[in-house]
C-alpha cells in the first residue's frame, strides 16, 4: 500500500465519498497517478436482467481517474474536477463479475492533467477504456478543510 493512502485529502475523498458508498466500490493507490479501483457487480448495477448498467461503468472508469490525479496534486493542497470525460465500452459484464480499472497518468501539466483507465473482469477481459482531462484547484473551493 502507497503512503498517499494516508493522506488527509484522500482520507477525506473515502470518508465523503458517498457515490462510491452508494455502489460499492474500493480502491487502493500503487503509486501516484496509478491507482486499482475495485467493484463486484451485483444486482443493483444491472442495466438488464443480464449486463451491467453503462453509467456505472462510467462511473467505475471516472472514480479511477478521478483518484489518480488527485493523488499527483493532493501533497500541493489541490483537488481535481473533470472537465472532460470519454468511454469507450469494449465488452459487457454481469452479475458477479469482479472488476479491476486501473489508472495512468498520460500528461501532468501545472493545472491540467490528461489521465487514461481500462476496466477489466476477472479473466483480464476488456469491459471499457476511458481518458479525461482534468482540472487541478485549491481544495477549499471544493469544501475540503
Amino acid at each position: 500500500m502507497h503512503a498517499l493512502n494516508e493522506h488527509p485529502l484522500i482520507k477525506a475523498y473515502v470518508e465523503q465519498n458517498n457515490f462510491g458508498k452508494l455502489i460499492d466500490t474500493s480502491f487502493v493507490i500503487l503509486d501516484k497517478g496509478v491507482i486499482e479501483y475495485y467493484l463486484k457487480v451485483d444486482v443493483k448495477h444491472l442495466a438488464t436482467p443480464n449486463a451491467m448498467h453503462g453509467g456505472c461503468i462510467a462511473a467505475l472508469l471516472d472514480a479511477t481517474i478521478g483518484v489518480g490525479a488527485l493523488t499527483l496534486v493532493c501533497e500541493q493542497g489541490m483537488v481535481v474536477s473533470t472537465l472532460e470525460f470519454k468511454v469507450s465500452f469494449l465488452n459487457a459484464c454481469g452479475i458477479g463479475d469482479q472488476l479491476k480499472c486501473m489508472s495512468s497518468p498520460v500528461k501532468v501539466g501545472n493545472r491540467l492533467i490528461f489521465m487514461e483507465a481500462e476496466l477489466m473482469n476477472q479473466n483480464n477481459k476488456s469491459i471499457a477504456k476511458a481518458s479525461a482531462t482534468l482540472n487541478a484547484f485549491p481544495k477549499e473551493k471544493a469544501g475540503y478543510f
